[in-house]
Parts: structure tokens; C-alpha cells; sequence
């Protein structure tokens, strides 16, 4: 997956480029320092990380069986025993 940056103008540029613009690149690729539209320097700009919290509520044995999943926990060696939804209340690699 390839990062996606963001860039500004850094003097008069286009309505694209003074608005902020993103731009998906490769982490080997060099820094952009023009705006592909109207060609005014640009640079890139510092933002915060897309970081997503909040979803353990998702993994609760209750929200698992409620959506209809089956959930299991490794419990030894090759063995994992139910801890949500239907199904056999072991399984076992032997």
C-alpha cells in the first residue's frame, strides 16, 4: 500500500493547489515540487496520521455472536475452544 501525502502551494498557485491536494506516491518517489495542474511550487505539508481507536467493543464475545460469528481462543497445542457463536465447543488438530 502507498502512503498518501498532502501538498500546498507555497506561493499563488491554482484553486486546486492552494486548497491542499493529495497525492498517493511510493515511498521511494521523489518530493513533488510542482502542482501538476498549473506548475506553482508546492511542498509538502505535515498532517496528522489516520489512526483508527475504538473498535474493541467490535471483538466482544456478545457483539460476535450477535452479528453471527463463531469466535475461538487458542486454549493449548492445537487445541481452541469456543468463546462465541455456534459450533463445536472444541477443536483439535489430532
Amino acid at each position: 500500500m502507498m502512503p498518501i501525502y498532502e501538498y500546498a502551494a507555497v506561493a499563488k498557485g491554482c484553486a486546486y493547489c492552494e486548497a491542499h491536494f493529495d497525492l498517493r506516491q511510493k515511498l521511494a518517489d521523489a518530493e513533488l515540487t510542482a502542482c501538476p495542474r498549473c506548475g506553482a511550487p508546492v511542498q509538502r505539508v505535515l498532517s496528522a496520521p489516520n489512526v483508527a481507536v475504538g473498535g474493541a467493543h467490535l471483538l466482544k464475545e456478545s457483539n460476535i455472536e450477535k452479528k453471527g460469528f463463531t469466535q475461538y481462543r487458542r486454549a493449548g497445542k492445537g487445541v481452541y475452544e469456543k468463546t462465541a457463536g455456534k459450533g463445536p465447543k472444541y477443536i483439535s488438530g489430532d
